[in-house]
């Protein structure tokens, strides 16, 4: 989460500058103000952060109240409670101060509940100040509130939202910019919505497809790995001290246990440094590339995955369209949110610079891209002949939507069966063994 630092200064000519930044923390805050003082020839005074201060006081009735505010001095808070009335107010610094990003669902409430009372005709800066009052969220409360005020003094919407996007995500943050100077909000809030919805229905059908079946194989392996190791061999070893001759499943099972008690700690590695080194390459921007390039030629799931993406694009594409400045801004902002790196790198620097730079048109330039399906760029291709590229747009998003969610169902139950299968094999082969220990007798005395 971001924080505000606002820094004080004077120029070579004695005129005195102040500014805000955005910053995790004051290292950081002090390294972009540094290199824009260096810039700018400023000499630095201060540096504040803007914190949170506990207030207490007692209204003229008698009644104690308790509040909260963000400043970045004790006595800005002083002077706002005088200027209301308040006198003998008691302020504290608070002692913790950690922002938590709100939750995903809270984000969606806020986006839903807002379409639905723009639909009402409430005024933009009513919505913000009930939904403020009612959000439970302190991150998010002060968020809104801080909207609020900047709108009022006049800023920008984009520029606004864009300071907070790491309250509602870099997309959202950018819609919800866009759709203050759009003419018809309800109508932008209503497509942010949908697209966050989808967002958490991807996220939610991945982890059953991928994540969950990974789980669940990893825990059954730990689980045969200890019975294998630790339980089993104390009662397979009893027999042996007797002298009784082990059975062929038994005997292998044993043999089998002893290698991995020995050699557990090097296979384990041999598990593990590999999964670690592609988790953290994956972070890397070729490595997103590379892993986002091969996810989609996975098979099964491979071609659901880029079609979730296509649709994504396209439903970002189809929201913005028309309250965008132009089309490379709406390109931009579709490839970023489309969840695929290797379609965002080929949209912003295969297609784009096409259409810039050569005046090629829409449709070619992004089959040059090559990260769109035969079907998606004939479908687009009727659409600008036809003159009804938006419509297109959005019958692409709504055909992958209903498609990708179909199959996804028909593939989350059939990694479920085959998990379950997989389960009773294991769990039949581990019964086969334990019953043969069973079965072992000892030797009769004198045969």
């Amino acid at each position: 989460m971001q924080y505000e630092f606002r820094y004080q200064g004077i120029t070579v000519q004695g005129k005195g500058v102040q500014g805000i930044v955005l910053a995790s923390n004051k290292r950081k805050a002090k390294q972009l103000i540094d290199d824009f003082a260096q810039k700018r020839r400023i000499k630095i005074n201060s540096i504040l952060k803007r914190s949170l201060f506990l207030y207490r006081l007692r209204l003229p009735n008698g009644k104690r109240v308790k509040g909260r505010q963000y400043a970045y001095k004790k006595g800005e808070v002083s002077r706002a409670l005088a200027n209301m009335g308040h006198k003998n107010v008691k302020i504290e610094k608070a002692l913790i101060d950690i922002k938590i990003k709100p939750p995903f669902a809270s984000i969606l409430m806020f986006v839903n509940l807002s379409s639905f009372l723009l639909k009402e005709k409430m005024s933009y800066d009513k919505i913000l100040r009930m939904l403020a009052d009612e959000e439970t969220n302190l991150t998010l409360k002060e968020s809104l509130k801080k909207i609020e005020s900047d709108l009022k003094k006049g800023k920008e919407g984009t520029e606004v939202f864009a300071k907070h996007q790491d309250v509602f995500g870099k997309f959202p943050a950018y819609m919800l910019g866009l759709a203050t100077k759009s003419g018809n909000m309800a109508e932008v809030y209503d497509a942010t919505a949908k697209f966050m919805e989808r967002e958490m229905e991807y996220k939610k059908s991945l982890r059953q497809a991928m994540l969950m079946p990974a789980f669940t194989v990893l825990a059954m392996f730990g689980a045969v790995l200890y019975y294998v190791i630790k339980v089993f061999p104390d009662t397979a070893k009893m027999f042996l001290r007797f002298g009784i001759d082990l059975p062929p499943m038994t005997a292998a099972t044993l043999d089998i246990s002893d290698f991995l008690a020995v050699n557990w700690w090097w296979i384990v590695l041999m598990v593990v440094i590999p999964i670690v080194v592609a988790v953290l390459w994956w972070r890397t921007p070729k490595g997103m590339i590379w892993r986002d390039k091969n996810m989609i030629k996975l098979p099964i799931i491979g071609h659901l995955i880029h079609k979730s993406s296509i649709e994504i694009f396209f439903r970002v594409f189809s929201a913005i369209y028309a309250g965008a400045e132009n089309n490379i801004e709406t390109l931009t902002a579709s490839a970023e949110a489309c969840r695929n790196k290797y379609m965002e790198i080929g949209v912003k620097e295969i297609a784009i610079p096409l259409m810039l730079k050569d005046g090629m048109s829409l449709v070619p330039a992004l089959e040059k891209a090559d990260v769109f399906n035969q079907s998606t760029l004939s479908r687009l291709k009727t659409g600008t002949e036809s003159g009804n590229i938006l419509q297109s747009a959005q019958q692409i998003a709504t055909f992958y939507e209903k498609e990708t969610t179909y199959k996804m169902e028909t593939i989350i139950q059939s990694i479920q069966v085959f998990i379950g299968m997989f389960i009773a094999i294991v769990i039949t082969l581990l019964t086969v063994v334990s019953s043969e220990v069973a079965m072992i007798s000892p030797n009769t005395p004198g045969l």
